[in-house]
C-alpha cells in the first residue's frame, strides 16, 4: 500500500487533509500583487513590512559557477 493510499483510506494525525490538496490560503494566489510582487520589488509598498529580497536578479540568468572558478 502506498503512502497516499494510507493516508486516503486510514487517514493520518498530523494533518486533516489525509493525501488531499489543501485550499490555497487567502491572499497566495497568482492574482495577488502581495504575494507575485512584493518580495521582489517592494510593489505595492507597505508600511511596516519586511524590505524585498536582496537576492532578485531582476529576470537575469546568473553566471555559472563553473565559469567564474575562484582564482
Amino acid at each position: 500500500m502506498g503512502l497516499l493510499d494510507k493516508l486516503t483510506q486510514q487517514g493520518s494525525g498530523l494533518t486533516s487533509y489525509n493525501g488531499a490538496t489543501p485550499p490555497v490560503m487567502g491572499g497566495a494566489s497568482q492574482q495577488s500583487r502581495l504575494h507575485n510582487e512584493y518580495s521582489i520589488n517592494g510593489n505595492p509598498n507597505i508600511n511596516d513590512k519586511p524590505s524585498p529580497s536582496q537576492l532578485d536578479l531582476d529576470g537575469l540568468t546568473p553566471s555559472k559557477y563553473t565559469d567564474n572558478l575562484p582564482g
